[in-house]
């Protein structure tokens, strides 16, 4: 789909998290058929909310597709030593293929420190700066946030051209703005990022031809900051006056310019959980 005239589109994630996830069975069932399985382990501290909530999606997913999981729940008083000794027998378990921490970690840990204790080989989410390095270089072999990953995804499974168009991402986190700009110039588009000093935000804004919202304010984005006909990304989970799930857009105000916007839920994240299941197989396949 290039970029029309038709307004407000919503474009859901299942359908590019289904095709993923049957291509990833596929692939699943030939490695159990050796008598071997892939196997994701996740790390969390405490109970947070968010976390729990994407930890019953991704092991949902992987479920679905045939891929081991196991849950390692820390204290919220862990230690950073002890963060890193649970990181190290993990990367010295050969049956465990990736490694997911949640993020942002607790204050009182030494996240300078941990990030560079998990295995590259194994960090199947971004968290060690030398995947992130590789995302800078347009370096395939390593692996890149799984958000991101999940907005490249859609767009593409949407068939919304990149090469040329001016792409402008709303926040420059490390988790999802800046690598997702440098994603978004692995594909050859040409890429604005923005923040709470950008200068006149949504006029810059209603230039683009696709708009990744990632700022984490809910209801932020709305019309005003939308060029007519542009495809409208969402990438932020927040929750609304009313206490409803909503991103950092005005779906309903942006969808009147916006052709293609993603809802939320039922939008971005519902694809994560599926590149990282294909993130644990690129890292088994690597391994093995």
């Amino acid at each position: 789909m290039r970029f029309d005239s038709t307004k407000g589109q919503i474009i859901k994630g299942k359908p590019v998290a289904d095709k993923i996830s049957e291509d990833l069975i596929k692939d699943v069932e030939t490695i159990k058929s050796s008598g071997k399985s892939p196997k994701l382990a996740i790390v969390r501290v405490g109970e947070r909310p968010d976390d729990l909530s994407y930890e019953r999606g991704a092991l949902n997913r992987c479920g679905k597709i045939g891929i081991d999981t196991e849950v390692v729940v820390l204290n919220e008083d862990v230690t950073t030593q002890e963060y890193i000794d649970t990181l190290n027998k993990l990367n010295e378990d050969d049956a465990t293929n990736g490694i997911l921490c949640f993020r942002p970690l607790p204050e009182h840990l030494d996240e300078k420190k941990i990030k560079y204790q998990v295995s590259p080989q194994k960090d199947v989410d971004c968290f060690n700066p030398v995947n992130l390095a590789k995302v800078v270089e347009g370096d395939l072999g390593g692996f890149p946030p799984c958000t991101p990953t999940a907005v490249v995804e859609i767009l593409k499974h949407y068939e919304v051209e990149l090469k040329g168009r001016n792409v402008t991402v709303v926040g420059r986190s490390l988790v999802v703005g800046k690598p997702v700009s440098m994603l978004f110039l692995n594909e050859n588009a040409t890429v604005t990022i923005c923040h709470s000093k950008t200068d006149k935000l949504s006029e810059v804004c209603s230039n683009a031809d696709v708009l990744v919202a990632a700022v984490g304010r809910a209801k932020m984005i709305d019309d005003s900051y939308v060029k007519d006909g542009a495809v409208v990304i969402d990438v932020g989970i927040n929750v609304d006056d009313e206490g409803n799930l909503c991103g950092d857009v005005d779906t309903e105000k942006a969808a009147l310019k916006a052709s293609l916007i993603t809802p939320v839920p039922a939008g971005v994240g519902s694809v994560t959980t599926s590149i990282l299941a294909k993130h644990v197989l690129k890292a088994y396949k690597l391994q093995n």
